[in-house]
């Protein structure tokens, strides 16, 4: 299969690969790659055509589409560059999954890599990770990464990754997300996958998101914010007419709405039942124009004049049955779309689910590409280790309809279209060489010398504290 000129053709037919989108976007990602591109772009191959999950760097050395030593892979990955924004263009620029109503679905989420054995690495947080029995959350020292994706509708593996950002000590999670998913929509529009007249672009995220900051920061945008919130938030209703007659100042907001408490829930707006395969009856019951009632602190403590009211609905879901939990708790999602018909509260709740799709790319990432398998000391190279990550994954969404099933005896077999990441991979090697091949031969070398028997460092690594470097001067702000 030849490199041809890649031409995109946005629509909703556009959403399967096409047979020239891997050339395209394997010769993409060589460009983009500005130093040390052959060791790189060998490197993505090795990860793609290893047998079994990458456990180390220096493994994949061995691999034999990687035609280098483990020096020039070290170095590559230490003083290679690898340029962002034109590899985020090409991302862009392939088709993506649309829903069924051709509305394009983005899920936005947190994955870190945990690096507590690492003092001399810097920029590392304490990231919370869950443990294995209730109640056993931890905080661990690592690089949290924000990552963007666009979800295919139904029940599957897959998604398409857009874009990954590394949370510093010194950067607002709130404020990095607003700016990383305005750049990604942005793109979305250039590149065509959105039009005026066109449904709003759907933003997913679970439970840890200020949610109602994000929809006031991208107001101007096309889109439209779902995400889970806890269970014990308290909201208020629309602000109730004035009665004529009255004196005084006017009421701001409505009634409150605990979530905990049945009591000061009002009339609902729509209440649907769906009946699934997995999870029984789903019954979901929605109120319109609910909204938080903000104060001065935290994000807000330092908003100029009256705060926002920020309208949305309301989402409660409540399902029959979860696997090995007869009696589950309902979820409670907000969105950031007001006036909404019972359709559209069926797709938001069904639009949500498919955001644990991310989790499987995640376990992807961590358990095969071995994306946190590697004792990298500097951030930056982190970054570009992961960005090869990101690059490999898109190469096998492209190679998805290509690859032939070589599956093991003991497995089912999956439908032609129907095969996982993990199955795509296994057969990537027999499909790479029908495909795009860039990097040139390497040359020949010596190794250096390297440092003398039985000298000493002179010159040790530096060590880093963990955590947040900067603190906001003003947290609360008393108004008269």
């Amino acid at each position: 299969m030849s490199s041809v000129a890649h031409t995109r053709a946005a629509g909703p037919g556009d959403t399967p690969p096409r047979r020239g989108d891997l050339a395209w976007f394997r010769q993409e990602f060589y460009r983009s790659l500005t130093a040390r591109a052959d060791a790189l772009f060998e490197l993505t191959d090795a990860v793609l055509c290893a047998d079994g999950p990458v456990r180390s760097l220096v493994d994949l050395t061995l691999v034999a589409e990687h035609r280098r030593g483990h020096g020039a892979m070290y170095d590559a990955l230490g003083q290679g560059r690898v340029e962002l924004q034109r590899l985020r263009r090409s991302l862009v620029s392939l088709p993506l999954p649309r829903s069924t109503d051709g509305r394009i679905v983005l899920a936005v989420d947190v994955s870190p890599w945990l690096r507590s054995d690492a003092p001399t690495s810097a920029d590392r947080l304490f990231c919370h990770v869950y443990g294995r029995g209730k109640g056993q959350a931890q905080l661990i020292p690592g690089w949290p990464y924000s990552f963007v994706a666009a979800l295919e509708p139904g029940r599957t593996s897959w998604t398409a990754l857009l874009d990954a950002v590394r949370l510093g000590p010194t950067d607002d999670a709130t404020a990095l997300t607003a700016d990383q998913l305005r750049a990604t929509v942005g793109r979305l529009i250039t590149a065509g996958h959105w039009r005026d007249g066109d449904p709003a672009i759907l933003i997913v995220a679970d439970a840890g998101y200020d949610i109602t900051r994000l929809a006031f920061v991208l107001a101007d945008l096309p889109v439209e914010l779902l995400a889970r919130i806890r269970s014990d938030r308290v909201l208020r209703g629309p602000k109730p007419s004035r009665i004529p007659g009255t004196t005084g100042r006017p009421p701001k907001h409505g009634p409150e709405f605990a979530l905990n408490k049945p009591t000061t829930w009002s009339e609902p707006a729509h209440t649907t039942t769906t009946e699934t395969t997995r999870y029984g009856t789903a019954t979901a019951t929605s109120w319109d124009r609910l909204h938080p009632r903000l104060t001065h602190r935290g994000c807000w403590a330092d908003h100029d004049g009256d705060l926002p009211v920020i309208e949305g609905t309301l989402i409660r879901l409540h399902v029959e049955h979860l696997p090995g939990d007869r009696d589950p708790k309902p979820v409670w999602l907000w969105s950031s779309a007001t006036g909404a018909s019972a359709t559209d509260i069926d797709r938001g709740w069904q639009s949500f689910l498919r955001r644990f799709d991310l989790e499987h790319t995640f376990r992807l990432f961590k358990q095969i590409l071995g994306w946190t398998a590697p004792k990298i000391r500097s951030p930056r190279a982190a970054d570009r280790w992961t960005w090869l990550i990101i690059a490999a994954h898109t190469q096998l969404r492209l190679a998805r309809p290509l690859t032939t099933d070589l599956r093991r005896p003991w497995e089912k077999p999956f439908p032609p279209g129907r095969l996982t990441p993990a199955r795509v991979r296994r057969g990537f090697r027999n499909l790479r060489p029908r495909t795009a091949l860039p990097a040139s031969a390497p040359k020949p070398t010596r190794p250096g010398p390297g440092r003398p028997p039985g000298s000493r460092n002179r010159k040790p690594a530096p060590c880093f504290d963990v955590g947040k470097t900067a603190k906001p001067a003003l947290t609360t702000t008393i108004r008269q």
